[in-house]
């Protein structure tokens, strides 16, 4: 069965920040909301590359070699092994394309580790 998915409708459904939700698979690989705001930590994944896409919202991505700024409608994909920390001042929302493997903070410890996600 083919459903359509309204982002927007699927955002408003949560509130919590660094807490992605899934909301599609295809080939392998999540389709997840998440909603950021505050500092993430900074982590790599040693295999996986991750797609960050900002719908709302401007996102900081702390990288080794500088600061890359990410605007609304504009997406980012950090290869595996990049170290990364997202920064978002307000709130930002984006929808991240990753492998089901992948965990949010990969092999870093932190509070902020989810090792399983809600489907809405």
């Amino acid at each position: 069965m083919l459903d359509v998915i309204n982002l927007n409708e699927k955002f408003n459904l949560f509130n919590e920040h660094w807490n992605p939700k899934i909301i599609a698979g295809l080939n392998g690989q999540h389709v997840k909301l998440a909603k950021l705001k505050g500092e993430f930590v900074m982590h790599s994944h040693p295999n996986e590359d991750e797609m960050f896409w900002v719908m709302k919202g401007e996102l900081c991505m702390r990288l080794k070699d500088g600061d890359k700024w990410i605007k609304e409608g504009e997406c980012i994909v950090i290869p595996k092994g990049v170290e990364h920390q997202p920064i978002a001042e307000e709130e930002v929302w984006v929808v991240l394309f990753e492998p089901e493997s992948t965990l949010n903070t990969g092999e870093t410890v932190s509070e902020l580790k989810r090792e399983i996600l809600d489907w809405i």
